[in-house]
């Protein structure tokens, strides 16, 4: 779509952001010759008409919510239009990046820049309250974090405006779910003081790396936001007690937007906030005066080894991320048994199992090699045929390269599908909350396929995410880079990496040597993260390189991505 020219007027030049609704573009107003943001909601394409009538309400409602403020923190809107029976909006550009890129990017950020940021987000949301706006998705993914030093706040894509008729069907829960009030969560009308308990949760973010209430599953978080403290910031200075005073459970409790934009502007000065420690729970309640829970909940909530699904969380990685491959735990904090963010886990995961190896993380076999025959059974089955494969399977491409006439179309129950020779099992590798990961082997994983799937990536895209895996994989037995590069797949922004290592005698298959992979990861117009991963012994890599153009061919991705 680049190039493209909307409503006679507006020319798209690059995709600067996506996420599960829409994509935000550059492009040049034609017309008054300026840089301007314009976002598209690409979810409309893919739903019901009933569904479409509700997404683009809400589209309209951003528009018609964000018109009505007037503040200098609040990203403007220039204009609304109908392209492709689809509403557009116009946006202030705003050249920079999002607190969520800017904790991956730095791990934290420190408690006086947290509290500016904040103080900037409240003094938004003071105008939008008095504008008669509720936001309902104050995220760090939404405040936004310019070159200038500007802080704005943006996508009112849910807020609700007084006197407006819901767009919500009845039970529907909209919003981040991890930042969430208690009150919303129960069902219960919000009011300004959600948007409030939202901007605690955003600044406990920014300054610890990591969403706080975040678990393994969107119920398990919003049973971790009703019913959970919070635990006591460790990087927030002085900024820790204002969060423990927006993170109240009791809306009544929480501090007016005035007093929290007073603690918020003393904290930012280097002073500590003088009015705090007013809301701060006692320990008689079960909760120590910094927030943290004597109740036997907090890190322990963990499981062993969970992937926390999306939460920026630093360097190690946002918990509110990932590329598509197994996940690795969420690390070593000397007093908090909390995993970290979710690279870590794959990483784990990865070391166990050397195959399983980042991004996708699968592996392509030929029917051909010795010990074919000696298919293992599937766990989670139900996709293909279960047939011995045979000795000749894959060796014949079809015409001009094209996958081979005697390849099987296995459909798989997470909606894609994929050729493959004849027989190769199917085994559900991880499924764990928003990334889950299928493997196809023929031989119980010396050579296989591995799809990965993620409906929540933390990486804005898939070279930087693979970069980022890529630092975990120095610790395997002779690593080496054969290459890494940016590429477009399937007219989508995506990414190749091939490259090679010896596996031990320890790692499954339990079959040490040299080893070779490659994965080629993209995202879908709905912003999910899929990753296409073949892993085989080095000894068989010219066969494989063939298939895996076979299999890139061949992937189909489900109808909703």
């Amino acid at each position: 779509m680049q190039g493209l020219l909307v409503a006679g007027r507006y020319r798209l030049a690059d995709s600067i952001g996506s996420g599960g609704m829409g994509r935000v573009w550059r492009a040049h107003d034609e017309v008054l010759h300026r840089t301007v943001a314009v976002k598209e909601l690409t979810a409309a394409l893919y739903v019901s008409d009933s569904d479409r009538a509700v997404l683009l309400a809400r589209t309209r409602a951003e528009a018609r919510a964000a018109a009505r403020i007037s503040h200098s923190a609040v990203v403007t809107v220039h204009d609304v239009l109908e392209h492709d029976g689809r509403p557009w909006i116009v946006m202030e550009l705003v050249e920079g990046n999002s607190l969520a890129d800017a904790v991956k990017e730095q791990g934290r950020v420190e408690p006086r820049e947290a509290a500016r940021i904040g103080l900037w987000v409240l003094r938004a949301l003071r105008a939008a309250h008095s504008a008669g706006v509720l936001h309902r998705d104050v995220k760090p993914g939404n405040v936004l974090l310019g070159r200038d030093g500007r802080v704005l706040l943006t996508d009112f894509g849910i807020a609700q405006i007084e006197g407006d008729t819901t767009i919500t069907r009845t039970g529907e829960v909209v919003g981040s779910v991890d930042y969430l009030a208690p009150e919303r969560v129960r069902g219960h009308d919000p009011g300004p003081s959600s948007d409030l308990w939202a901007l605690g949760a955003t600044l406990y973010t920014a300054v610890e790396g990591r969403s706080p209430f975040r678990r393994t599953s969107p119920l398990s978080t919003m049973q971790a936001v009703v019913e959970e403290e919070v635990d006591e910031p460790r990087h927030a200075g002085a900024l820790g007690p204002v969060i423990s005073a927006l993170l109240r459970k009791e809306p009544e409790r929480r501090p007016s937007a005035e007093e929290a934009e007073q603690m918020l502007a003393e904290t930012a000065e280097g002073r500590r906030p003088s009015m705090a420690q007013a809301f701060v729970p006692t320990q008689g309640s079960g909760v120590h005066a910094g927030g943290t829970s004597t109740s036997g909940y907090g890190p322990h909530s963990y499981p062993t080894g969970a992937t926390v699904p999306t939460a920026p969380t630093g360097p190690a990685r946002s918990a509110t991320g990932q590329t598509a491959v197994a996940p690795t735990p969420m690390g070593p904090a000397p007093v908090r048994p909390r995993p970290r963010p979710r690279r870590r886990l794959r990483t784990l995961a990865l070391v166990v199992a050397v195959a399983a190896v980042l991004g996708g993380g699968a592996a392509v076999a030929f029917q051909e090699w010795g010990g074919m025959e000696q298919n293992t059974g599937s766990s989670g089955g139900g996709a293909g045929p279960a047939t011995s494969p045979s000795a000749s399977s894959g060796t014949a491409p079809g015409p001009e390269g094209t996958v081979p006439d005697n390849w099987e179309t296995y459909h798989d129950p997470l909606g894609f599908s994929l050729s493959l020779p004849k027989g190769w099992k199917r085994k559900v590798y991880q499924n764990q909350g928003v990334l889950k990961q299928i493997d196809y082997s023929p031989d119980g994983g010396l050579h296989f396929v591995r799809i990965a799937v993620d409906s929540s990536p933390d990486f804005a895209n898939a070279f930087e995410h693979q970069k980022d895996l890529e630092q975990q994989l120095q610790r395997l037995v002779d690593y080496k880079r054969v290459t890494m590069k940016a590429n477009i797949y399937r007219d989508r922004n995506g990414s190749l990496w091939e490259y090679t290592w010896t596996a031990l005698k320890k790692d499954p298959p339990h079959v040490a040597g040299p080893r070779h992979a490659i994965e080629e990861t993209y995202f879908s117009r709905a912003g999910i993260e899929y990753a296409i991963y073949m892993s085989t012994p080095a000894e068989d890599w010219a066969k494989t390189s063939k298939q895996f153009k076979w299999v890139l061919q061949s992937w189909q991705q489900p109808n909703d991505g």
